[in-house]
C-alpha cells in the first residue's frame, strides 16, 4: 500500500521512523519545486539514493567524492560503453584501482548525503511504494537509519531556531556602523564570502539567497552567523527593494580574501558603502 503526503504535514523524520520500525522495503520519492529525490530501502535500511539532476553513476559518485580526477572521470565516461555500475566496480577492483571497501564507503557516504538534504526541505510531495527496488545495475549498501534520524531531528530543531531568529526573508541586512568583532581577524567560509558583496538594505534576504543560489535554510544560516559575529544587522528593507542586485564583485577580490584574510572585509564594506 502506497503512502502519500506533504512534508509540511508529515516530516522526513516521521517517515524514516516508520520505515525503520516497520522494516519496510521500497522506494520513497520526494518531489520539491526544482528537483526530485528517490531513496530506496531494504528491510528498514538505506540501500540506495539518487537525485534527479545529478550524475548518479558510480563514476560520477567517485568523482564527486574526489577519488578520481576530472580527467579520469571523463575517460571512464567515454569508454564504459554501456557498462553497468556493478561491472565498472568489478573492473576497478580487479585492476587494483580501489578496494571493494573504498567503493562501498564512497557510495554509502553519497547516499547518506542525498538523504540528509531532504531534512532541509520544508515543502515537497512524497510517496512511498512498497517492494520497489533500485535499478538492477546499481550497487546497493545497508545503512542503519537510527543515527541519520537523530541527526535529522537536530537539523529540524536548528531550522526551527533559525526561523525564530529570522522569521522572514523579506527583510534587509546591512553592515553595522561599529562592528563588535575584529573584522580583520574574521575567517569566513566560502558561502559567507558569496553573501558579503550583497549585504545592503536595498537587498532582501530572499534576493540575496536567489542571486547566490542558496536555499532559504542556507541563507538563514549565513546571515545568522554574520549576525552572531556582530558585523551585520537586520533592517527594514528600503522602498527600492525590487531593484536589481549589484553585480558580483570581481572573483580576484574573493580569492585574495581567502589567501590574505587580513583587512579585506573592511575594504569590501567601504567599497559597497560607496556604491
Amino acid at each position: 500500500m502506497a503512502i502519500k503526503g506533504n512534508l509540511h504535514d508529515f516530516t522526513l523524520t516521521q517517515l524514516l521512523n516508520l520505515i525503520n520500525l516497520a522494516q519496510k522495503t521500497g522506494t520513497l520519492v520526494v518531489e520539491g519545486s526544482n528537483e526530485a529525490v528517490e531513496v530506496f530501502f531494504k528491510d528498514g535500511k538505506l540501500a540506495y539514493a539518487q537525485c534527479g539532476h545529478e550524475d548518479n553513476s558510480l563514476a560520477g559518485i567517485l568523482h564527486k567524492s574526489q577519488l578520481i580526477s576530472q580527467r579520469q572521470y571523463s575517460g571512464i565516461k567515454a569508454n564504459i560503453n554501456g557498462m553497468s555500475d556493478k561491472e565498472l566496480g568489478l573492473l576497478l577492483i580487479n585492476a587494483n584501482y580501489f578496494s571493494q571497501q573504498d567503493i562501498l564507503a564512497s557510495l554509502q557516504n553519497h547516499f547518506i548525503d542525498v538523504l540528509k538534504r531532504l531534512f532541509s526541505w520544508m515543502e515537497g510531495f512524497f510517496h512511498f511504494e512498497s517492494n520497489v527496488a533500485p535499478p538492477e545495475d546499481k550497487i546497493t549498501v545497508q545503512v542503519n537509519l537510527e543515527n541519520i534520524i537523530l541527526e535529522g531531528s537536530r537539523q529540524l530543531q536548528e531550522i526551527e531556531n533559525l526561523e525564530d531568529e529570522i522569521p522572514s526573508l523579506e527583510i534587509g541586512v546591512k553592515f553595522v556602523d561599529r562592528p563588535s568583532a575584529n573584522v580583520a581577524n574574521l575567517k569566513l567560509s566560502e558561502t559567507e564570502w558569496r553573501v558579503i558583496p550583497y549585504v545592503d538594505p536595498k537587498n532582501t534576504l530572499q534576493q540575496i539567497g536567489r542571486v547566490t543560489e542558496l536555499s532559504d535554510l542556507e541563507t538563514r544560516q549565513v546571515i545568522y552567523s554574520l549576525l552572531q559575529a556582530g558585523i551585520v544587522e537586520l533592517v527594514r528593507p528600503v522602498a527600492e527593494k525590487d531593484r536589481p542586485l549589484p553585480p558580483r564583485l570581481p572573483e580576484v577580490i574573493v580569492k585574495e580574501g581567502k589567501e590574505e584574510g587580513k583587512s579585506l572585509i573592511s575594504r569590501i564594506i567601504d567599497r559597497i558603502r560607496s556604491l
